[in-house]
Parts: structure tokens; C-alpha cells; sequence
């Protein structure tokens, strides 16, 4: 591998709060299970999509107290518990910490969501004196970075990411450049998204998002599979404790793995579907690796978007292939999570860490019929042993945004 650039971004900590479970553990022992969390939901039984990937046992009032069971949107639930988490992996708290020098990049597309649904219908029902005063700020996709700033006492920038399920990795890139120009010596990156309601779900569907397979939910979401038919929704929150790699090493911290480079583009193509060739989102992977200078031949894995759409994977298998070749190897975590939108590539840039730092890549779920016009290699079955000393993570997101990450070992 070329020189690389003088200054990492080491990884120091991880939160997750995902349907593959709550915490790192649960959650690498579950995408290397290769068993979809997709199961019916109950909120969704008028519809013809009834299934869904929520986080199990998520209880705000048992793991946040307090106030945060009723005055803050779920997603903001999830990503402060995926924060304090992250905190206390990379062995920091608010009292061993400048505040002024922590920032936090979060990413979000749909905001309160569930909040907005229920205070229309109240407005509706019961008249505007019934509306919530706390309808503002808990709808408002903003109020994720500053919910987390306020709970670990992070008073440097704080700002939320919007570039659909691109988000995530735009988060994190963004906190890279944060620590690259001196403005903070910590960032909490990551993204979180809480959006299961029955009207965005229609509208997914109604969009040709979603998979309508009538199997099992469990056997729905099918990425690279040639009988592949859309996503299964999700819910999840993602967060990296970002520092300078020579702090961390200067501190004697634990670092899991580096975020060596970053790429973005946009497709300006449509608002939907990914440019044709790949085009897009071949720049931002382009981008990501003359960043961390590293050359495409040593790319060892690649966690990709891998959505189950016919149009998404197609475009980005074949990208993949013409980019780095037949060696990576290529897996889609969404098999098992479903895709939590904006949250999507903040789980998945801590998924490609934990493959990095373990030697390990998880399996695609539902993957039992390759499909033969995508010539990459995709893991299935059981997980690969492997050393990964270069790994990339690929984000898409609607309206044609693009983001691409670097990880490599420490």
C-alpha cells in the first residue's frame, strides 16, 4: 500500500443500537450469524408490506431515565444510548474531557417522523390547544446532535447530515475533516434513523423500495440474489468515537481500527436511481482511496450499500468489480439488519471496523442465488476468516449522494 496520509482518524469507540441487537457484542454476533432480524410489525398490519426491522427490548425508560421516555423522539433515544456507549468503549466521560473540543456529527433524513403522524392526527381530532408544545423540537432532525451534545457535554460544532442513506458516511467523513483542521480533538460520528410509521412505509412502497416477498419476513431482503426485490426497512443508530491517531496512541487508548479516507460525490442524475454506470459513486470510491493513499488492489473487503434492488446492486456490483477487481471480498449487512436509511452507513463503517479489527467479514443474508450478471465475491453461508488490512465501506443515497470510506488496521 502507497504512503498514506500523515494523520488517521483512529476509531477509539463504538455504539450500536440496531435490530441485530443493542450493543457491539450482540450486533457482531448477530451479522456474523447471517440471520435476518426482519420479522411482522404490528404498527404495520394495514398495510401490504407488514414487516419491518425495529431494535428488540429498545426500553428508553430503563436505559435512559427520566425524561427521555416522553420527551425525546426515538431516534434520538437510540443514538444517545448508541453515544454513551461509544463514550464509554473509547474510555471517556464528561469529566475527562474538554467539552469545548468534542463535536458531534450525526446523521438523520426523517426526523420525527412518528412524533409529526401523531400530533397531525391530534390537530385533526382534538383542535390546535391539544397540539404538543414538544412537537417542534421533537420532530426536528437537528435536535439528534443537539439532544447529544447536551448529554455528554460536547460543546464543540455540532451538526446533523442529510444526504439521505448516504448520511451515515457523510457524518463520519465530515468528522474526519473536523479533526484534520485542528477545530476538535474528538468527534461522536455516526447517524441515527427511527421512521417506521405506516405512511413513510407506504410511500417506500408505493415507490418500489420495498420487498413484497410473500415468504417469511425473515427470507425477505435478498442482496446480490438474483430473485432479489427490494429492502426490508429498519430502525438503528450508529456511533464512532473519532480522534486524531496520535492522540489516541498519546493517551494509551484501545484503537479498534483508522478511517484512512473519505470520497463524496453526487450522481446529478435523478432523484431515485443511481447513475447507470456507476459513475457517481465510482468517484466518491475513487476519492476514498487516494485520500488514505491506497491503491484499489488493496482492498481486501468491501461492506457494500447493497440494498436488495435490482437497480442498486447491479449498478454497484459491477462498479466494484471494474473498480477493484475480483479480489475484495463483498458482503451486504443489510441481509441481516434491513436498511435503516440514514442510519445505514454509520452501522455499517462500525461493521467494517469490527471486520478490520477481527480478521473476520459476516455473510450476506438470503443470499442463495447469486445473481450471475453481479461477477464479485460475495460472502454467503459463513463468515470468512481473513486478515483485512484495507477495507471500504460504499453509501447511496436518494437524489444521487454518494460517500465512500476507507478503514484500515491500526
Amino acid at each position: 500500500m502507497a504512503d498514506g496520509p500523515a494523520h488517521g482518524t483512529a476509531v477509539t469507540g463504538l455504539g450500536l443500537v440496531t435490530p441485530a441487537g443493542i450493543g457491539v457484542a450482540e450486533n457482531w454476533e448477530r451479522v456474523l450469524s447471517g440471520r435476518s432480524c426482519a420479522t411482522r410489525d404490528p404498527a404495520l398490519t394495514e398495510l401490504s408490506v407488514d414487516f419491518s426491522c425495529r431494535v428488540p427490548g429498545f426500553d428508553a425508560g430503563e436505559l435512559l431515565g427520566g425524561f427521555a421516555g416522553w420527551q425525546l423522539e426515538r431516534f434520538v433515544q437510540l443514538a444517545v444510548v448508541a453515544s454513551r456507549m461509544a463514550v464509554a468503549d473509547a474510555g471517556w466521560d464528561s469529566t475527562t474531557w474538554d467539552g469545548t473540543r468534542v463535536g458531534v456529527v450525526l446523521g438523520n433524513s426523517l426526523g420525527g417522523a412518528a412524533t409529526f403522524a401523531e400530533q397531525h392526527d391530534t390537530l385533526r381530532e382534538r383542535g390546535a390547544g391539544k397540539v404538543s408544545p414538544l412537537l417542534v423540537t421533537k420532530y426536528m432532525p437537528n435536535m439528534l446532535a443537539g439532544y447529544v451534545a447536551i448529554d455528554v457535554g460536547a460543546r464543540g460544532p455540532s451538526l446533523v447530515t442529510a444526504t439521505a442513506c448516504a448520511s451515515g458516511a457523510t457524518a463520519i467523513g465530515t468528522a474526519r475533516d473536523l479533526l484534520r483542521s485542528g477545530a476538535c480533538d474528538i468527534v461522536l460520528a455516526g447517524a441515527s434513523e427511527s421512521a417506521l410509521t405506516p405512511t413513510v412505509m407506504a410511500g417506500l412502497c408505493k415507490m418500489g423500495a420495498l420487498s413484497k416477498s410473500g415468504e417469511a419476513p425473515e427470507h425477505a431482503g435478498k442482496p446480490f440474489d438474483a430473485e432479489r426485490d427490494g429492502f426490508v426497512a429498519a430502525e438503528a443508530a450508529g456511533v464512532l468515537v473519532l480522534e486524531r491517531e496520535a492522540d489516541a496512541r498519546a493517551r494509551g487508548a484501545r484503537i479498534r481500527a483508522v478511517v484512512s479516507g473519505y470520497g463524496s460525490s453526487s450522481d446529478a442524475h435523478h432523484a431515485t436511481a443511481p447513475h447507470p454506470d456507476g459513475e457517481g459513486i465510482e468517484r466518491a470510491l475513487r476519492g476514498a482511496l487516494a485520500d488514505a493513499g491506497a491503491g484499489p488492489s488493496d482492498v481486501r473487503h468491501v461492506n457494500a450499500h447493497g440494498t436488495a434492488t435490482a437497480m442498486n446492486d447491479l449498478v454497484e456490483g459491477r462498479m466494484l468489480r471494474r473498480v477493484l477487481g475480483d479480489t475484495p471480498l463483498v458482503t451486504s449487512t443489510k441481509g441481516v439488519t434491513g436498511h435503516a436509511l440514514a442510519a445505514a452507513g454509520a452501522i455499517e463503517a462500525a461493521y467494517t471496523v469490527l471486520a478490520v479489527q477481527h480478521g473476520t467479514v459476516p455473510p450476506t443474508a438470503n443470499l442463495k442465488n447469486p445473481d450471475p450478471a453481479i461477477d464479485v465475491d460475495v460472502v454467503s453461508g459463513e463468515p470468512r476468516t481473513t486478515p483485512v488490512d484495507v477495507a471500504v465501506s460504499t453509501s447511496l443515497g436518494f437524489g444521487g449522494h454518494n460517500a465512500a470510506l476507507v478503514v484500515t488496521s491500526a
